[in-house]
């Protein structure tokens, strides 16, 4: 595995205790980054933590991703904890409910949008301000091939991560100038807990379309996102990165 350069960057990862979230902290570690945690799951992030080679280097933040005020409150701690706040990968999200559309309750559609959607727009609302101090930063968020091509039976995380791809191409342009670099990745699906979520005839239906006939894993991921929160992306702003097994046709 080689390693990004990230050293004496703070890098945001929310829903960094499992999946995806831990793939890309254990890879900023290793790129010399120090990382904070935020996620609403205190013992899973802690037993995490306590698995690593340096703890030290690592902060964890419980947050509510999606209240505005949880969120600004751990961006004013982790840059004050951590002297700045660099890199920010929004992360953490859930399936939701495998139904049709109608089939859902006002609730269930919105509680995927709440978390996928956003608490992506609360986290880079919160986190700007202060890469904006710094004259530099970047922003990372995971998508879905769901937002591009929209999966049946997920009309709801569908339709969030769609929002998170417009999100992205939008905040990407409004900071073009700043030194702040927004792009985001599609992920096909990956192995993670997210998995339990959905039944197995959707997690057939999505492995189906992939011509590599394998889900992803979350080191292929986070080896990604550590290159777009790098310096070495230095021409790349408001971007989407296909990670989707040759699935993405566009």
């Amino acid at each position: 595995m080689n390693a990004i350069d990230l050293k004496g960057r703070v890098g945001v990862v929310t829903g960094g205790a499992r999946g995806i979230g831990q793939a890309v902290v254990r890879r900023f570690l290793k790129s010399g980054a120090r990382c904070s945690i935020w996620d609403k799951d205190e013992a899973a992030a802690q037993e995490f933590v306590s698995q690593l080679d340096d703890p030290s280097r690592v902060e964890v933040q419980v947050v509510d991703l999606t209240s505005p005020e949880s969120v600004a409150e751990a961006a004013r701690k982790t840059a004050a904890s951590m002297g700045s706040l660099d890199i920010a990968v929004n992360n953490a999200g859930i399936a939701g409910v495998s139904k049709k559309l109608w089939e859902c309750s006002w609730q269930e559609w919105r509680d995927v949008i709440e978390l996928d959607l956003m608490a992506v727009f609360y986290v880079c609302h919160a986190v700007v301000p202060h890469m904006m101090k710094n004259g530099y930063g970047r922003i990372i968020n995971i998508a879905s091939i769901a937002g591009k091509e929209g999966n049946p039976n997920a009309s709801h995380y569908s339709a969030a991560k769609s929002g998170v791809i417009g999100l992205t191409k939008s905040l990407g342009k409004e900071l073009a100038e700043t030194g702040i670099h927004v792009n985001c990745v599609t992920p096909a699906v990956i192995q993670t807990d997210i998995l339990k979520q959905v039944s197995q005839e959707h997690i057939d239906y999505m492995v189906s379309k992939i011509p590599m006939k394998r889900v992803g894993q979350p080191d292929e991921v986070a080896a990604l996102v550590s290159w777009l929160a790098s310096e070495d992306c230095s021409f790349s702003t408001g971007g989407v990165f296909d990670i989707s097994g040759g699935r993405a046709t566009y």
